[in-house]
């Protein structure tokens, strides 16, 4: 019912528009030709509804046009400039007809693609929510525009902050603020702003990074064609620590718990 209504209501209107302009020129003397605003109408028919409802409007204004052309003649039969005039109205109202209609399709497809690309970004970050590897995406200006849920899981990120599009280097003093990493603190901003430095040149060297927790995450930077990064944080706990010795899992346990240092040589890692 929709799309009927749209492709009748340019012949419609143009058609009451046209008669309106007949009785008025039948009552009063010196209405101007209404072929301005019937082009006008002509687009928005063909807009409204395309090709087809375009060119019948254009049809009834030229139709209704030689009308009003003949009522102010004083000849028989159309003499050559009154000619010349509904010749051009009929290019006229036709190219009109012709080119919305192409635009009219050209934003319709526009809008396709975009409705599907919105689809597919929706699918995707549901998928990414599914996986145990913390991805984060981040735009040219190294702000962050996509967190998914591992990421917040393991560096405690409330979904509020997350959500904000916040900046790598808050992301990464985050993790500081919040405890998240097993390191000593006179090294921890060492450590951050030489994550910074080589994600802000791309570098894809894997690097392994241990959290307060025990786990243990490869870390990888990708850069994407726009400019943006992509970082990929892979728990990989049970092959780094899969040779620790099971036996001495309390005594590390209590070094952590009270403060030893765990970064020391003769330290092993054991596995939680």
């Amino acid at each position: 019912m929709r799309t009927e209504w749209r492709a009748i209501s340019g012949p419609v209107l143009i058609t009451a528009v046209s008669l309106a302009a007949l009785a008025a020129d039948q009552a009063y003397s010196g209405v101007p030709n209404p072929a301005p605003l019937q082009v006008c109408i002509v687009a928005v028919a063909a807009a409204l509804a395309g090709i087809g409802s375009g060119l019948v409007s254009a049809v009834i204004a030229v139709a209704t046009n030689a009308v009003f052309i003949r009522h102010h003649g004083s000849a028989a039969e159309f003499n050559a400039p009154e000619l010349l005039r509904l010749g051009l109205l009929a290019v006229t109202t036709a190219a009109t007809a012709g080119v919305t209609s192409l635009l009219r399709q050209k934003m319709r497809d526009a809008m396709a693609w975009e409705r599907d690309r919105h689809a597919t970004t929706t699918r995707l970050a549901a998928a990414l929510d599914q996986i145990d590897i913390g991805v984060v995406l981040l735009d040219a200006d190294t702000r962050a525009e996509f967190i998914n849920r591992a990421f917040r899981k393991y560096f405690a990120l409330p979904d509020a902050k997350a959500d904000s599009k916040p900046p790598f280097i808050a992301l990464m003093y985050h993790g500081r603020d919040a405890g998240c990493y097993e390191l000593p603190k006179d090294e921890l901003s060492h450590f951050i702003s030489e994550r910074i430095e080589k994600m802000r040149t791309g570098d894809s060297t894997p690097i392994n990074i241990k959290l307060a927790d025990g786990q243990v995450m490869r870390f990888q930077c990708t850069a994407l064609p726009d400019g943006g990064r992509m970082l990929s944080y892979t728990p990989i706990t049970d092959l780094i620590r899969r040779n620790d010795d099971p036996a001495l899992a309390e005594y590390y346990r209590s070094l952590r718990a009270g403060g030893g240092d765990v970064f020391a040589p003769a330290h092993l890692h054991a596995a939680e």
